[in-house]
């Protein structure tokens, strides 16, 4: 049985942050809202709670978690020799969606880093995690609090429904503010290398920095790394159960996107199957009259709302128990690079359009 903890997002009730620090104490572990998504915690000394996150994910060892803290001084207890360039962005973004590759302080059991001599920590920028992170007392190893694979959780809802009965308890707080997960990059090269595109921008993160960030292929969703150094470089990440076609886009007009997302949708149609289409606000109309669901999923003009309603619209597919299902593609600038990474990585298919120009 996973117990069940409801508070408010912005003023905690700190019998309930007692609570759940205490079977954190215990050894046990705890799914709590982060500003991103909703996490799956372990105080990182203990080496047996943290095996119980891979459990009940069902997670691969070889996929490091990430440290979360609520001060400058438990940063300093998980990583060693910290660089000045950190600190600049430790300034800038913390807390918040920024998660940096720093060296591991030896006290960090290499279970929680998959046997590396690298630590990835961050400060999230939200009132329960920092309260529960602060009332534990200690440092919380948590990825994400959903099945591996599948889409990341943006409410307890999804939490309850991947992992009621695989974890002690769940932090009730109501619905995440970015629903992507944390900017990962390493500052430990030169220069720095983006890890995984998030809720912060990559252009924003270089501005501080006074320098550009190389953006591998696997940072774009295009391929896997060969070795983690952090969450979400390697194994499929955030499918949904549905198979899904991506639309891919390169400065296409929204006209061909159109054109290409209804012909693929009125084969499948022909052929019987329930379709859905994953859609932007400005192209939603072009699909209606079709035999076909249409899911909403934000603006071209707002990345950010499209990203927020991502995973949460990802498992909408599967309550909708589509036969298959087709999504748009964004502009890679801003959130929209941490919104193709995702997609890229979740879609089974991708389907690329150059100007009026279709190719599989």
């Amino acid at each position: 049985m996973t117990l069940v903890l409801k508070t408010d997002p912005v003023n905690p009730d700190p019998h309930i942050l007692r609570e759940a620090a205490g079977i954190l104490k215990k050894g046990g572990i705890v799914a709590f809202p982060t500003e991103t998504v909703y996490g799956l915690g372990a105080i990182v000394y203990n080496e047996e709670a943290v095996k119980k996150i891979f459990w009940a994910k069902m997670r691969p060892m070889d996929n490091p978690l990430i440290i979360h803290i609520s001060s400058i001084d438990m940063l300093e207890e998980v990583a060693v020799n910290i660089p000045e360039k950190a600190y600049r962005l430790i300034e800038r973004f913390w807390p918040g969606p920024l998660t940096l590759i720093l060296p591991r302080n030896p006290q960090i059991p290499k279970i929680v880093t998959s046997g590396l001599d690298y630590v990835a920590v961050r400060m999230p920028a939200h009132p329960v995690a920092l309260g529960l992170i602060r009332e534990a007392g200690a440092p919380i190893a948590a990825p994400s609090a959903n099945i591996a694979g599948k889409p990341s959780p943006t409410s307890a809802e999804h939490v309850i429904k991947d992992l009621y009965g695989r974890i002690d308890a769940v932090i009730d707080a109501g619905e995440t503010i970015y629903g992507v997960e944390s900017t990962i990059i390493n500052i430990l090269t030169q220069p720095p290398i983006l890890l995984r595109p998030g809720a912060y921008a990559v252009e924003d993160i270089e501005r501080v920095l006074g320098e550009k960030i190389h953006i591998p292929e696997f940072a774009r969703g295009f391929k896997e790394a060969e070795t983690a150094l952090a969450p979400g470089m390697k194994y499929k990440h955030y499918a949904p159960s549905t198979p899904l076609i991506l639309i891919e886009t390169d400065e296409s007009s929204i006209e061909d996107i159109v054109k290409t997302t209804r012909s693929i949708a009125l084969n499948y149609v022909s052929e019987g199957k329930e379709v859905c289409i994953v859609a932007s606000r400005e192209t939603s109309s072009g699909y209606r009259d079709l035999n076909v669901r249409v899911l909403v999923i934000g603006s071209r003009s707002n990345l950010f709302e499209v990203a927020r309603n991502l995973f949460k619209t990802l498992r909408e597919l599967d309550e909708l128990k589509c036969s298959i299902a087709i999504i748009e593609g964004f502009e890679e600038r801003g959130l929209g690079l941490a919104v193709m990474n995702r997609l890229r990585k979740a879609a089974e298919k991708k389907i690329h359009v150059y100007r009026s120009v279709m190719s599989p």
